[in-house]
């Protein structure tokens, strides 16, 4: 990344509110150790790969056939077990799976189907799941029978195949069936995959009312990372209220609060830019004796620097240095988002010189940052050398910098090199074509009633 020009660097100094934070040590130097291999083994060649384009069944079963055949000695239960996974990819029913699978052990006696014969098998029948699961209880009838019997594991493949193919109703009625028997009962990866799987699609209160029927009718219940997920969905949606009632619920039922579950109500305190309850977070972290990460002190500081509160902000930088945390690119780039919404644009620039005498690399997103805050703040000659180092390192311009600064130039008589602007946006690929031109044809209407109205040149 270029270095910004002496030019572009603001007389102004923001020194007597950064304190420099001690830096990280230089890494030391890596040994690395060099050993002769001695030549492995050779191994006998594996049979073709066999991927199945058609649902017919005569095909499969005849292409089997012909390739025991011809590899009668190397064909395992790997292989044929990925021929069986081939087939039912493409097979249109559940029997005709079945039937590979009996031919297949029929033609090879070497073949005897294992628990992931069957479990591809389940895979199958969840991705279509007949009304009343009729296919699936008759995969897990089918392992019982052959002496398989289904397990965490069985629960866990099933869950996760009709939850990503948007059966989560299925989900939930199967996994009620295989909660009744204590070895079927869901893990706690299993239950919350669910738990997150079903936010996106059900309300809040289905998915309350799912975790109270499996706590109530099969003990099982939800644990530090459930209330977590529900905490993450919560705060997603604003619904901050909510999430401080769960960080209660999930106390009385005995669990600690980790640092990342602080971390996501900050978050969501930052989406409505409510500084001031983002460092009652914090504070209330350290209160309960929570060891603040590095995620934490950038969503701090971002909050701070959203709500308008970038002296406060600045003094965490020492903060999370004694922690032993050092300020990134997030963490200057939103301190310099919190500069230029006071309007200090130039502050901010300054701010990027520290940064890169430190060595953090700034990124499209620091720059695109200081484009918007050098145009708002009428610094129109800075900001045109800014989108210059931007264009010499080939960084993309994001929509609300791209269109700020179109209007930026277009307001100063610079019409031309508004529309070199829109040719960069193409070229670079920073938007589509069809945003790049609204945003430029629509500028240049207003362009045109501001200079009826006595406001551009």
């Amino acid at each position: 990344m270029g270095k910004i020009p002496p030019s572009l660097k603001s007389s102004s100094s923001i020194r007597s509110l950064i304190q420099t934070p001690p830096q990280p040590p230089p890494p030391q130097p890596t040994h690395h150790l060099t050993r002769t291999l001695k030549p492995t083994s050779k191994h006998p060649p594996s049979p073709p790969p066999i991927t199945f384009t058609s649902p017919n069944l005569t095909t499969a079963k005849t292409l089997f056939t012909n390739l025991t055949t011809k590899h009668p000695s190397i064909l395992n239960n790997r292989f044929c077990n990925s021929v069986l996974q081939s087939f039912t990819h493409v097979s249109n029913t559940l029997q005709d799976s079945i039937v590979l699978l009996n031919h297949m052990q029929k033609t090879h006696p070497l073949f005897n189907p294992d628990k992931g014969s069957y479990h591809i098998l389940l895979c199958q029948s969840c991705k279509k799941p007949d009304n009343n699961l009729a296919n699936v209880e008759h995969v897990l009838s089918l392992m019982g029978d052959k002496g398989f019997q289904a397990d965490h594991v069985t629960t866990d493949i099933a869950i996760r195949t009709l939850c990503s193919t948007g059966n989560e109703d299925y989900a939930v009625e199967l996994v009620k069936k295989l909660s009744m028997v204590e070895c079927t009962k869901p893990d706690s990866f299993t239950y919350n995959f669910m738990v997150k799987k079903m936010l996106k699609v059900k309300s809040l209160s289905d998915v309350s009312l799912f975790i109270n029927e499996m706590r109530k009718g099969f003990n099982v219940k939800p644990d530090l990372v459930t209330y977590t997920i529900l905490i993450d969905n919560v705060c997603n949606g604003k619904n901050l209220r909510e999430a401080v009632r769960l960080l209660d619920v999930l106390k009385v039922e005995g669990f600690k609060p980790d640092c990342y579950v602080y971390n996501t109500i900050m978050k969501g305190y930052c989406m409505m830019s409510h500084g001031g309850e983002v460092l009652r977070v914090y504070k209330k972290m350290i209160e309960e004796e929570i060891e603040p990460d590095l995620v934490t002190y950038n969503t701090l500081i971002y909050g701070l620097s959203k709500s308008g509160k970038v002296k406060e902000a600045l003094k965490f930088l020492n903060e999370m240095a004694k922690m032993g945390y050092f300020p990134d690119v997030v963490t200057y780039t939103s301190l310099m988002n919190g500069f230029c919404r006071e309007g200090n644009a130039l502050g901010a620039v300054e701010l990027l010189g520290e940064m890169e005498n430190k060595g953090c690399e700034p990124n499209d997103c620091t720059y695109n940052t200081l484009l918007h805050g050098l145009c708002k703040a009428r610094q129109l000659d800075k900001a045109v050398e800014l989108y210059g180092v931007m264009k010499e390192n080939g960084m993309k311009l994001e929509s609300g910098s791209y269109g700020t600064f179109l209007r930026a130039l277009c307001r100063s008589g610079k019409v031309a090199e508004a529309y070199e602007v829109f040719d960069y946006a193409i070229e670079s690929k920073s938007l589509t074509d069809v945003t790049a031109y609204t945003t430029l044809e629509s500028t240049l209407k207003w362009l045109n009633k501001a200079r009826e109205q006595g406001l551009a040149v």
